[in-house]
């Protein structure tokens, strides 16, 4: 028999709809970032620019920790990050990998082609 208390449970539910609510923002986000990095790994791509950029990925931290106001600690939420950014270099990375199709770097016409 469950004797927990109705209202506690009921708070309970309600916070966890707010939670599912705010993991739908997230998911939204979370692919709204993974866009743009995607046309960021076009660009690189076509500029012949590294895919890691280690100063950017430190801004980006700096940047999240600075504007931590908790409860989550900054190392929590460079950990976080850390996994979005790993994630966002899986995304560019394969945006960058050229297409089977594609000629070699030095083929003759190799820059002609542009961006697919």
């Amino acid at each position: 028999m469950d004797d927990s208390d109705p209202r506690a449970t009921e708070v309970i539910d309600r916070l966890r709809q707010e939670i599912d609510a705010i993991d739908s923002r997230l998911l939204k986000l979370f692919n709204q970032r993974a866009r743009c990095v995607v046309e960021i790994g076009h660009i690189k791509r076509a500029g012949h620019m590294p895919l890691y950029q280690p100063d950017r990925e430190r801004q980006i931290f700096e940047r999240a920790e600075a504007a931590n106001t908790g409860p989550l600690s900054n190392r929590a939420i460079r950990r976080l990050f850390e996994r979005v950014l790993d994630e966002s270099r899986s995304v560019e990375r394969h945006v960058m990998e050229p297409a089977a199709n594609d000629p070699p770097a030095n083929a003759p016409g190799a820059e002609e082609g542009g961006e697919p």
